[in-house]
């Protein structure tokens, strides 16, 4: 509901990564229904850099906002490079690492969550968001 709120940036941030993880779950659901065929070599690199490049500009408009977003969103698009990367060279370095830098940012996430329900139920700052 972050458009009756006016913030533009929540609401981009919201709808977008909601069709995300829609999309995702289609992508790799719908082959194995035989609704639609595979994705084709390659396209799964092309999504995720395509998201990596998306989240970097939603991290150049944290900037003006809390440290907190800046954190969520900076590691967010090291996250989609590393997956892309990954998926990209088939090497299991990578996608390990990749999912240690999901973890970190999924903790930092839920970090910034807290804070701003803590912070707007007390009426003062309990978690600082920076």
């Amino acid at each position: 509901m972050e458009w009756k709120k006016g913030n533009t940036f929540g609401t981009v941030a919201f709808t977008s990564y909601g069709f995300f993880w829609l999309t995702l779950v289609g992508i790799v659901s719908l082959p194995k229904t035989g609704l639609m065929a595979p994705a084709g070599e390659g396209s799964m690199v092309a999504f995720l850099i395509m998201w990596g490049i998306f989240t970097a500009i939603l991290f150049v408009g944290t900037l003006k906002l809390t440290r907190a977003l800046q954190f969520i969103f900076g590691s967010l698009t090291l996250l989609f490079i590393l997956l892309g990367l990954g998926d990209a060279t088939g090497n299991e370095t990578i996608k390990h690492l990749a999912g240690w830098e999901g973890i970190i940012c999924g903790a930092s996430a839920m970090y910034a969550a807290a804070a701003q329900i803590l912070n707007e139920i007390y009426g003062r700052e309990v978690l600082p968001l920076g």
